[in-house]
Formats: C-alpha cells, structure tokens, sequence
C-alpha cells in the first residue's frame, strides 16, 4: 500500500467519517453546538491529557529540547502569520481567528495516528508527538482564549475566563503523578479513561454540526484568507520547523517527528475556540475542512522529502 494511500485509508478517511456524522446529525437534529463545546473543553480534552501524560515516560533531556523547538517554532509561525494578518488588514476577531488557524495544529486526533504510523509505533517518537500535542493543548487553553477575547472583553474578565480551564491543571498534575509513581484508584482510573476516549469522537462531531450548521458556498470555500491560513500552516509549518531543527542541530528520528508533527493540519481547537466565545466561527470551520483535506497531498509529500526509515 502506497504512502498517499496509507495515510488517506488510516487517517484522512475516519477522520471524514466522524465529520460527516456531525454534519448530517445536525440537518436532522440541529444539535446544540455550545453544550458540545463545553463538553470538549472541560471534560474530554483535560482527560485526554491526563491520561497520556500519567501514562506515558519522557526524560527530561527530550523534553528540554521538545519545549525548546517548540518555543522558537511557535514565535516563527506567530511572526508569519502577524505578517499576513496585517497585509490582509485583519481587526479584532477576524485577526484572532487567523492566527489561531495557523498556530493550532491537529496534535492529538491526528499527529498521533500518524506518528504511529510513520515512526512504525516507535515509544521515543510517540513522547516527542505528546510532548508537542501537551503545548498545543495548552497554547488554545492559555494564549487562544485571550486572543479571541482580548478585543471585547477586559484583561481581568479573559484572566478569570483562563483559569477555569481545567487543562493547565491536568498538565501539571499528570506530569506530577507519573514522576512520583501514583497510582489511580479504579474509581477514578475507569471514568478517565471512558472521558479520554471520548474525545477525539466529539470533537470531531462538534466540527461536523458546525460546518452542518454553515450556508455553503464557492465564495467561501474560495476565500483568500481560508486558502492564506492553510498555507501558512501545511507549506510553512514544515519549512520553519525543518529551519529550527536544523538551527538547533537536532537530528535522528527526533528532528524527523518534530517536523512530521509542524506538517499536520488546522487543529479542532481552534473551531471550538471560536464556537465557545463567538469568535469567527464559520471561517475557522472552513480553515481547518481545507486545510484537512489538502493535508493529505502536503503530509505525503513530507513523509516523503525525510524519506523516514525503521
């Protein structure tokens, strides 16, 4: 089975599936988007980290180097996506919204799989891909609520806002728990596991009844700035991360797995982002359908150009 087949059959095919569920649960049901969001946000994500955190080793060598690439990455990919944001002219919302399209990519429901699938389920790959899907489930939680507030609310009300997000305490707590060798009781191991593997699911669902929910049209799934945010995220992602491993000397299947993670798609965070607080939503709909389904030249493409071995 070829590379472009592979990834289509095990990653882009299911992942299409769920969404299409979404879609059509919506035209016969109108679902209530919102009581989906909060589920996401405040159950299935925090669990989800949790648990691959609890259960999973990183050294702290890695982690360093992981946390490093990634802050350098990150400030590359805001720079770029600032750049075009100011050329378009972009205010308020709309800015957040692009931004958030370009710097929020798809870590856990696909960058998982596909370092599974890449990197033939290889542990030390796998740490690399938790260690990068932890900042990007953090970033949404932290930086993304006060991007898509920051124009319509106070400094103290985005504040508030940011610390009731269960996630920056799963973090910390999983990490912890792990180090000092704590084991769960099953009273609680069992419920985190059932929310956990609840996630991927109703996240991709929640995507599914918000683009059911859209008016449809060429105009807008031909809008420059759809097409600009896929861009910057599957062409310029990989390019900069590839710039910053090899400014770092990384090498080996880490340089490998920080690259193939850059090169994933728009996350779903960024959807429920701005189905919670209003923000853009059908244009962050559109991002992360595009840049989705382009990613399945792009990603081939840069699978292939690292012609990985195991």
């Amino acid at each position: 089975m070829s590379v472009l087949t592979t990834i289509v059959w095990n990653n882009v095919l299911p992942l299409s599936v769920m969404i299409a569920l979404g879609i059509v649960l919506q035209r016969a049901f109108t679902l209530d988007i919102r009581t989906l969001s909060k589920l996401n946000f405040y159950l299935f994500s925090p669990a989800m980290i949790f648990q691959l955190l609890y259960t999973t080793s990183i050294s702290a060598g890695v982690a360093l180097q992981v946390l490093l690439f990634l802050l350098i990455f990150m400030v590359l990919q805001y720079g770029a996506a600032e750049a075009f944001v100011r050329l378009r002219g972009h205010r308020g919302g709309m800015r957040a919204a692009m931004r958030n399209s370009v710097l929020f990519y798809n870590s856990a429901n696909y960058a998982i799989p596909l370092n599974g699938l890449v990197f033939a389920n290889n542990p030390f790959t796998l740490s690399v891909q938790i260690l990068v899907m932890m900042t990007q489930s953090l970033l949404p939680n932290t930086y993304g609520i006060y991007s898509v507030n920051a124009h319509k609310s106070s400094l103290r009300g985005v504040m508030r806002t940011i610390i009731q997000q269960p996630v920056i305490y799963a973090i910390p707590l999983g990490f912890a728990l792990h180090q000092w060798g704590i084991e769960l009781p099953k009273a609680v191991e069992a419920p985190l596991g059932y929310l956990a593997n609840a996630f991927i699911g109703t996240a991709l669902i929640t995507l599914g009844v918000q683009l059911g929910n859209m008016k449809w049209s060429m105009k807008a799934l031909l809008h420059a700035d759809v097409w600009l945010a896929s861009g910057l995220r599957l062409v310029a992602g990989p390019l900069l991360a590839a710039a910053v491993v090899w400014a770092m000397g990384l090498d080996g299947l880490m340089a490998q797995a920080l690259i193939v993670s850059s090169a994933v798609p728009t996350s779903l965070s960024s959807v429920l982002l701005a189905v919670e607080f209003d923000n853009e939503p059908e244009y962050a709909s559109q991002a992360v359908l595009l840049s989705t389904v382009l990613s399945i030249a792009t990603v081939t493409f840069v699978i292939f150009a690292l012609d990985i071995q195991i």
